[in-house]
């Protein structure tokens, strides 16, 4: 197999990548972008895709596999996460897909999410040789995954998104005195339960609020992935950015630069995610992956 794409259906994006192996072993990027495409729109209100929601999607997943098939990918293959494994109509929207561009939408469980992320990671950066936990967090859950150097020892999920703390804690703009005191507070009550603890030698932050916060934090006008990845995010840029967002209208924030205005509703959240996060493990600093699922499947894949 020379050529692959990998289309990444999450609640609020849609990634798309198509890359080749180089001799080394390593992946050549042919293409990387994405779509916000917010399939988990009101998912947790209803626990059902939207009609229009579903659609759009749809639609979306269709303009990436013709994309994928003009560049000439020998095979491509689309996961889902969190969104699809809780919709009680994931498989109205896996047969609209198959429909309109005759792929086969995987659903796969968090754990396999999470052992994907980690081979992002491994391929990407240089990690140092002790603790290391990788978080990637998105619009319905966030995966976890603690291991040391490259031997990953302990893998999960919480059901814990920026679409679901946004719905119930910040719907009003600009937010509620103390709303964001009431999501920090739920935020570190589900990450405790869960387990989230420890202090690792080496954090790792992965998916578009880390990658997004990056891009704010270097002001840029922009993205540019070569800049974002195996940069540093400090607790002190990620509690002036949380203070930001929480004075500012949806409006407002959409004019931030390096923020893509699509999520410029969720980003609030982000924010409060990554500060409890860093709390509960120790950390002053993460490291930024700008990898992610996507990157992982299509190393396993072109290396196998």
């Amino acid at each position: 197999m020379k050529r692959v794409a990998i289309i990444d259906i999450g609640s609020k994006s849609i990634k798309f990548f198509v890359g080749e192996r180089n001799p080394d072993g390593s992946i050549a990027t042919i293409l990387d972008t994405n779509n916000i495409a917010a399939l988990g729109e009101g998912l947790a209100q209803t626990g059902r895709i939207s009609p229009e929601a579903l659609e759009r999607n749809a639609q979306a997943v269709k303009e990436f596999a013709d994309k994928a098939r003009e560049l000439g990918a020998e095979k491509i293959i689309s996961v889902g996460t969190m969104a699809l494994r809780n919709a009680a109509n994931s498989a109205d929207f896996v047969q609209r897909v198959k429909e309109l561009c005759d792929v086969d939408v995987q659903i796969i469980p968090g754990e396999e999410e999470a052992r994907l992320s980690y081979l992002a990671v491994l391929s990407g950066l240089p990690l140092m040789d002790g603790d290391l936990v990788i978080f990637d967090t998105g619009g319905g859950s966030t995966e976890f995954i603690f291991g040391h150097g490259t031997e990953l020892k302990h893998r999960f999920s919480v059901n814990l998104g920026s679409n679901r703390i946004t719905e119930t804690f910040f719907p009003d703009d600009p937010v509620k005195e103390g709303s964001v005191e009431a999501a920090l507070a739920q935020i570190d009550k589900e990450f405790a339960e869960a387990g989230v603890t420890g202090k690792p030698a080496q954090l790792v932050g992965m998916g578009g609020t880390v990658t997004s916060m990056g891009a704010v934090r270097h002001m840029m006008d922009k993205y540019k992935p070569d800049i974002i990845q195996g940069s540093a995010l400090t607790k002190l840029d990620v509690e002036e950015q949380l203070a930001a967002y929480a004075k500012r209208t949806v409006e407002e924030r959409r004019a931030i630069p390096g923020l893509q205005p699509k999520r410029a509703d969720v980003i609030l959240t982000g924010a409060c995610i990554l500060k409890v996060i860093m709390e509960r493990l120790s950390a002053d600093q993460l490291t930024i992956s700008d990898r992610g699922l996507r990157h992982g499947l299509a190393f396993d894949l072109l290396n196998k």
